[in-house]
């Protein structure tokens, strides 16, 4: 008897007929999106939109761009990425309310914190209140959950400070393609353009009084690579191998990654002093009406320096990390230190 033919059962297509080309969003698929099917709608994302007041706007500063202009009217165009406008003020909200999120899942009752950014008066203090927080939250571990600020201490805190800030970057990128149609706490915002060959990242730290003061916090530039926080980093010390308290109008210090970025040289670390850094907060008042955090007025500092350098219509964003209204009271402060010199 002769074998049957086989058939394809009804309503089914026989293999021949199938496509076997599979659509590139499943064979590359990365953060669960299948075409528009999928994707990650978090409590998060919803958070930052609605109650942060992201995505904040990269604005043309034309008059501060006239004035960095040469006698010609040439220069680079200059653009500010408006942390500022945040709730609260600065760029903090964006890794503080992740954090938050994560601290309640993990049913923790207590946050341990350190703070000091930008407050003058606490400086020096400023430079140990991560060690103080961190002694706190290990005598606890079970109820306490420690929110790192910036990205210091040991791993994976860095890291995640890094990734919920990294939405400042990722929004650049898509603002700067729909304006010129190309790409452009300052770890969030180098983050995204890491392996863009043709986007230059710099950094500017705090001078203070000058380099050869010993009152300063250019840990980049001036400070040495050791063990800090449970990791390694640059750091300012004493030849006996004690932390320095650092001296800034506006403190700051920085953590592995960044520092990693200057020995790879992938990002340039320059400086600017408080004298500098106060000229740039009242410039940026005058000319668009804008009040800068201390710690970002350092980079605006450095663009008279920067700009005569650049090409005619270089594209130079500033990330402006806070408000500087809550600085007032330190540039008074300083301002009358100066004239009883």
């Amino acid at each position: 008897m002769a074998a049957k033919e086989a058939r394809p059962e009804e309503g089914l297509r026989a293999p021949s007929t199938f496509n076997l080309k599979k659509p590139k969003d499943i064979v590359n698929n990365t953060g669960g999106k299948f075409g528009k099917f999928g994707g990650k709608y978090e409590e998060l994302t919803t958070a930052l939109r609605d109650y942060v007041g992201r995505e904040t706007p990269l604005y043309f500063a034309q008059r501060l761009t006239n004035h960095c202009n040469n006698s010609e009217g040439e220069g680079p165009e200059i653009y500010l990425k408006r942390g500022d406008l945040n709730r609260g003020g600065a760029h903090k909200i964006n890794n503080a309310i992740a954090q938050a999120m994560i601290a309640k899942r993990m049913g923790r009752k207590s946050i341990v914190a350190a703070t000091g950014a930008g407050q003058h008066g606490v400086a020096t203090a400023a430079a140990y209140a991560s060690s103080e927080a961190i002694r706190a939250w290990v005598g606890n571990l079970e109820t306490k959950y420690y929110l790192a600020g910036t990205t210091v201490g040991p791993h994976p805190c860095p890291s995640m400070v890094r990734e919920f800030q990294s939405i400042i970057g990722k929004e650049t990128r898509k603002q700067a393609m729909e304006k010129w149609g190309s790409g452009s706490n300052a770890l969030g915002f180098f983050h995204e353009f890491i392996k863009d060959e043709d986007v230059r990242l710099i950094g500017v730290e705090a001078a203070g009084f000058g380099l050869d003061s010993g009152k300063h916090v250019a840990t980049l530039t001036r400070g040495d690579v050791d063990l800090y926080h449970g990791a390694m980093r640059n750091l300012l010390q004493d030849e006996e191998g004690q932390i320095l308290g650092p001296h800034s109008i506006g403190v700051g210090y920085v953590g592995p990654e960044v520092s990693f970025l200057k020995e790879t040289g992938w990002a340039e670390f320059h400086t600017a002093t408080d004298e500098a850094a106060v000229a740039a907060y009242i410039r940026l008042c005058h000319l668009e009406g804008i009040f800068p955090a201390l710690e970002a007025s350092h980079a605006l500092a450095f663009l008279e320096k920067l700009c005569p350098t650049l090409p005619n219509g270089t594209k130079v964003v500033v990330n402006i990390s806070g408000r500087g209204d809550k600085d007032a009271a330190i540039l008074f402060q300083y301002q009358l230190d100066r004239l009883s010199d």
